[in-house]
């Protein structure tokens, strides 16, 4: 906002010394020549907005704070002057705050796609990210700036991940893994690796901790789930072997030749796989520490007949998901066939039809 490309500093290219802002990072402060003062603040610390008062907030990216309550803070200092005002620049997902001031009559919207903005991107850009989404619908939300509501048939909905939303994890956590969903490949086109820190409570109730997926090498996703493990002080780390074969454990092991891990084998599809989980959400047992804006994403658009190829990517931080819960939270059998009963009922089964195989 302040040093990026299109930054405020930015914007003072080829003006005069004299009438350009001064930036001091330690201070969080951009001074210019007329006295006008701004502060930057973070959306991860929503106290440090105790108390600042402002006429004017530049809000950025807001669909993606992990905090719904940096807002509410901002909107309580946001008491000077006689017109004191908010402007919002942000990817318009569905989430609470985006939809609220898309209903609210004093908020002006202005939307713009990445095609008005094609004078100032790459060609290389247009033809590898841009024409790659096109007609998806993460590309209508990415590239066309509109706000979609929930996928039908999805296993997963913004307004359930936003009502078992909680602000910090609960004390009395019991088991904490690190789950990962290795990249097939690595490359121009291969895919993310999923990595995510989930845990329970004594309740049996779940949490995702962190989202630490991205493109990475081996090596790097090794150093990073690691890094987790020992920051969260995990039990184990549970990885999925399918791809890599005996290739996942050996890259841990040789990161951290100590470091517990449990591999397991995708023997259904992703979306058999997920339904159980899907099924904890439900019963209201799973819950998110803070707002997980790609996670999220991805499960809000995962359906039984999710197709990789149609959507442009693959759901690894999904598949990781799931093998943390299902590690937790489903991993006896008992518990496993309750929701395996459950999940088949919800589709028509009746008990004897399914009695014999769950029972198997």
């Amino acid at each position: 906002m302040v040093e990026g490309s299109s930054g405020i500093l930015s914007c003072y290219q080829g003006y005069e010394e004299k009438e350009r802002p001064i930036y001091e990072p330690s201070k969080r402060r951009i001074t210019w020549p007329n006295g006008a003062v701004a502060t930057t603040f973070s959306a991860d610390e929503p106290n440090r907005l105790r108390g600042p008062q402002s006429d004017t907030i530049w809000c950025d990216e807001l669909a993606s704070w992990r905090y719904p309550e940096t807002w509410d803070m901002a909107m309580f200092g946001l008491r000077l002057g006689e017109d004191p005002r908010a402007v919002v620049t942000t990817t318009p997902r569905p989430v609470g705050l985006v939809k609220d001031l898309l209903k609210d009559p004093t908020c002006i919207v202005t939307r713009g796609s990445s095609y008005d903005n094609l004078g100032n991107l790459s060609s290389r850009f247009f033809d590898q990210i841009v024409r790659k989404y096109e007609g998806t619908r993460l590309g209508r939300q990415e590239l066309l700036a509109e706000v979609l509501e929930d996928v039908p048939g999805a296993l997963w909905n913004l307004g359930l991940l936003d009502a078992l939303r909680v602000d910090r994890a609960p004390i009395d956590l019991r088991n904490v893994v690190v789950a990962i969903d290795p990249a097939a490949s690595t490359g121009e086109d291969a895919d993310e690796t999923g990595i995510i820190v989930a845990a329970t409570d004594t309740n049996h109730h779940g949490y995702v901790l962190a989202d630490l997926s991205g493109y990475y090498s081996p090596h790097e996703w090794a150093k990073i789930a690691i890094a987790a493990y020992q920051t969260h002080r995990a039990d184990k780390i549970v990885a999925e072997r399918n791809n890599g074969g005996d290739m996942v454990a050996a890259t841990l092991k040789a990161v951290d030749p100590n470091v517990p891990v449990a591999e397991v084998w995708a023997s259904r599809g992703k979306a058999i796989r997920a339904q159980p989980v899907s099924a904890l959400y439900e019963q209201n047992r799973c819950h998110h520490v803070g707002l997980f804006g790609k996670l999220e994403d991805q499960m809000i658009n995962f359906t039984p007949d999710f197709d990789r190829d149609v959507a442009g990517y693959s759901p690894d931080r999904v598949d990781a998901l799931v093998w943390a819960f299902t590690d937790l939270m489903l991993q006896d059998m008992k518990g496993y066939a309750y929701y395996e009963i459950a999940r088949r009922m919800a589709g028509g089964e009746t008990k004897e039809q399914i009695a014999g195989t769950v029972a198997t």
